[in-house]
């Protein structure tokens, strides 16, 4: 009883910016809004990370092993938080294993563009910007709340950026990959 009179406040907050975003949607941004929250499919995400090693050898299988380091703890991070909270999604429906608390959307896109832009930080930007539109797609769709995107985005920030430091650590090598996060780059053979 304690705890549901805590988050009372975040409660409401969460059900007037649904009401506020579903009086608002648009056709316009229907299919833009659906393709976003469709690139956060794991068989899109899991596909490109092996298209991108297969395509770039080394450099992509560092990586593709710093994403896969990243998303490994965040996916069991928020299916335990979903299985514990069993939140219902803003549509209504309840299910154990598919609670809204916290979007696994939002988790896995924001830990994938922090550990991939470890290894291209120009990509930063674009990367953050795609992780956002995924997750407020995921509220613009009414399938979460804003605090199920916002303590997502914190799980897949934390542990996207624990990977990314994690593989650049000091003499940290992925056997095989030509490259090394953190590293200087090799000189040119003469």
């Amino acid at each position: 009883m304690l705890i549901a009179n805590l988050f009372a406040p975040v409660d409401a907050f969460d059900h007037w910016i649904q009401a506020q975003v579903q009086a608002g949607r648009h056709p316009v941004l229907e299919p833009l809004m659906r393709g976003a929250s469709g690139i956060g499919r794991p068989t899109i995400v899991l596909g490109s990370l092996f298209v991108a090693a297969l395509v770039t050898g080394g450099p992509g299988l560092a990586t593709a092993r710093t994403v896969l380091l990243a998303l490994a703890p965040t996916n069991l991070v928020v299916e335990g938080l979903k299985r514990a909270t069993q939140r219902a999604r803003p549509d209504g429906r309840t299910q154990r294993k598919n609670a809204s608390f916290p979007s696994s959307h939002a988790a896995n896109a924001f830990a994938l563009a922090c550990a991939l832009t470890t290894f291209r930080p120009r990509w930063r930007i674009p990367c953050l910007l795609l992780a956002a539109l995924i997750a407020w797609s995921r509220v613009y769709l009414n399938r979460h709340f804003v605090s199920d995107i916002v303590v997502g985005a914190a799980i897949g920030v934390g542990f996207g950026v624990w990977a990314a430091h994690w593989a650049a650590g000091a003499g940290r090598r992925w056997i095989g990959s030509g490259l090394a996060p953190g590293a200087p780059a090799e000189p040119p053979r003469t």
